[in-house]
């Protein structure tokens, strides 16, 4: 009896309340690359981990061969600016930018400035 009154409780709560956002469970799911173009070691996981953190799927990350962006931009390869504007809304800050790219396989790609550094508690 407990436990099937434990089970009953536990099923009620809403998606919100239970776990970590599952990328495409209640919208559709977002696709992204990330690429840290700073000299800055580690940016790349650290906003991958916040973009993780609020639903959207992060299929790659990495580092750039270019060093020395300042700011964050914010590609848009595939259908419109919907993707790219959810992205910019998790991040806090980008410039959005259409540079369609249907080969890639992603909504957005994120191409990490040093304006990142500072907001993930890391410096240049």
């Amino acid at each position: 009896m407990l436990l099937g009154s434990l089970w009953w409780w536990a099923s009620r709560r809403t998606p919100d309340q239970v776990g970590p956002i599952i990328p495409g469970d209640n919208r559709p799911a977002i696709t992204v690359e990330v690429l840290n173009e700073t000299a800055v070691d580690g940016l790349a996981r650290e906003v991958a981990r916040r973009l993780r953190g609020r639903g959207i799927d992060v299929v790659y990350f990495g580092t750039a061969t270019r060093r020395d962006r300042d700011s964050t931009v914010i590609l848009v390869r595939r259908g419109d600016t919907a993707a790219a504007t959810a992205v910019r809304r998790a991040l806090g800050s980008g410039r959005i930018a259409v540079e369609l790219d249907p080969d890639r396989l992603l909504d957005a790609s994120v191409l990490v400035g040093r304006d990142l550094a500072a907001p993930l508690d890391r410096y240049p």
